[in-house]
């Protein structure tokens, strides 16, 4: 394996998370030892209790609810996992797996043929993840976006919401009607999230902007996401954004004249004179390092919540924006890497004219995590 180009990566990688210092990463001199699925040859893990990984054991599965395809989120994510290949770890796919028991299905048999180390990519994974995760104490669990953890069972998640606050920003000097539309997927804390960070940051420049939010049901259904979009563009919105895994909603409101934004990947290409930014993530370096956390005996069963500070969320490359926009956008951008912004201190409405959060006071993680309301400004139901 070219493990070479792992310590090269590392040495690259700007990505100061809030973690043990990477090591070298250096595979043991003789691999040729074939490990029971699962299982590994070194003492326990430090940090974890958790058998101890060389570089050159282990073997990483990752499960996904789509195919990887060309842009997207799932995309991104794919990108980082070929960044885990390039460094010369071995990684298995399991795509297009549904959040359902047919999860534990697929994350056995990547044990099964020998992964060690599990990334399930979706939301729903969570407790279809956990169920296995007791069944093999032995083997390391990671799962984005959940609430559950174990000794060997981690979670992580970007703040995105910092990046979705830019996009508002940009949305609500962008707007010419002051109706912006939103399609999530479900009703659930995370996405609730990010549509009240986009409308925050849309109604820091633009008080009298309306944020519409549409439910498709679903992270990935290019008709649904097409009819909806166009739905919101017919109604009124002329900046259509999307928290799912494609660019259908953005290139049907492109279609009707409207502006549109991407999602962890950039858009231009495809719609050039309408795309606005995309929220990103350095996956590539987030990986490298969360596997050679395991090589240094220091990962653990904990939650990694990581932004702009670490370097970890981002936005693509601006375009088609309003005068003025990169100023507000550089300033709130600082802001969050200095740790000096904080849009959830109060105070702050909810969509019902109640207050949700009273001045002098913020919102801690495990509020934003579990929440359940929409900020004023936003048309639509939270539950």
């Amino acid at each position: 394996m070219k493990l070479k180009k792992l310590a090269a990566l590392l040495s690259a990688c700007t990505l100061a998370l809030s973690l043990a210092a990477c090591g070298s990463g250096s595979p043991a001199a003789d691999s040729s030892a074939a490990s029971a699925p699962g299982s590994a040859s070194g003492a326990a893990n430090t940090a974890s209790g958790l058998p101890a990984l060389t570089a050159e054991e282990i073997h990483i599965g990752a499960v996904f609810n789509t195919e990887l395809g060309t842009e997207g989120f799932s995309y991104a994510l794919g990108q980082g996992f070929q960044a885990l290949e390039d460094a010369g770890y071995q990684v298995d796919y399991a795509f297009s797996i549904p959040e359902s028991a047919e999860c534990e299905v697929a994350v056995e048999n990547l044990i099964n043929q020998g992964c060690n180390v599990i990334y399930a990519t979706s939301y729903g994974y969570g407790e279809y993840v956990a169920n296995v995760a007791a069944r093999y104490p032995d083997v390391y669990f990671n799962h984005y976006s959940g609430s559950i953890n174990a000794d060997n069972l981690a979670t992580f998640f970007p703040k995105n919401f910092q990046s979705e606050y830019l996009c508002g920003i940009i949305a609500g000097m962008r707007t010419a009607s002051n109706q912006i539309g939103y399609l999530a997927s479900y009703p659930i804390p995370e996405c609730v999230r990010m549509v009240n960070a986009f409308t925050l940051g849309a109604k820091s420049v633009n008080p009298d902007v309306s944020v519409n939010v549409k439910w498709t049901g679903s992270w990935f259904d290019p008709a649904t996401e097409t009819a909806i979009a166009t739905e919101l563009v017919n109604s009124g919105s002329d900046v259509i954004i999307a928290y799912l895994d494609s660019l259908n909603a953005a290139i049907a409101a492109a279609n009707l004249g409207a502006y549109s934004f991407g999602y962890a990947t950039s858009g231009y290409e495809t719609i050039p004179t309408s795309f606005l930014t995309s929220p990103a993530c350095d996956w590539e370096t987030f990986f490298v390092n969360d596997v050679q956390r395991i090589v240094d005996g220091t990962w653990t069963g904990a939650n990694q919540w990581l932004g702009m500070q670490e370097g970890l969320v981002s936005l693509t490359e601006m375009y088609n924006l309003a005068d003025g926009t990169e100023e507000q956008v550089n300033e709130a951008e600082e802001g969050f890497k200095t740790g000096t912004l904080d849009i959830w201190s109060g105070p702050i409405s909810d969509n019902q004219g109640n207050v949700a959060v009273a001045e002098g006071k913020t919102l801690d993680q495990a509020a934003l995590f579990s929440m359940n309301w929409f900020v004023e400004g936003v048309n639509g139901s939270a539950s």
